[in-house]
C-alpha cells in the first residue's frame, strides 16, 4: 500500500532529480520514495543506537577511554586485544 506525500524542494535539486530520473529510467516519485525510505531507515538506526548507548550509560555499563585507546592501539599488532566490555 502506498500513500501520496507532497514535498517542496529547491529548483536545483528538482532539476538534478529530473536528470537522475531520465538516466536511471525510474520515475521521480520512485527515486524520492527510495531516498525517503533510506533516510528514515538510517535515522531510526542512529537514534536506536544512541538510545542504547544512553541506556548503557544510565546502567553504568560504560567503557573507559583508556580501555578503548589501548584496544585500538593494539590493532594490527601481535598482541591485538579483544574489544573492551
Amino acid at each position: 500500500m502506498t500513500e501520496i506525500l507532497s514535498v517542496r524542494i529547491d529548483t536545483n535539486t528538482k532539476k538534478r532529480l529530473d536528470v537522475l530520473s531520465k538516466r536511471s529510467m525510474r520515475s521521480k516519485s520512485f527515486l524520492a520514495a527510495e531516498a525517503i525510505r533510506a533516510y528514515v531507515e538510517s535515522e531510526e538506526w542512529q537514534l536506536g543506537e544512541l538510545q542504547t548507548g544512553i541506556s548503557e550509560l544510565d546502567a553504568r555499563r560504560e567503557v573507559s577511554h583508556e580501555s578503548v585507546s589501548k584496544w585500538l592501539n593494539s590493532w594490527g599488532t601481535r598482541g591485538e586485544t579483544k574489544a573492551p566490555r
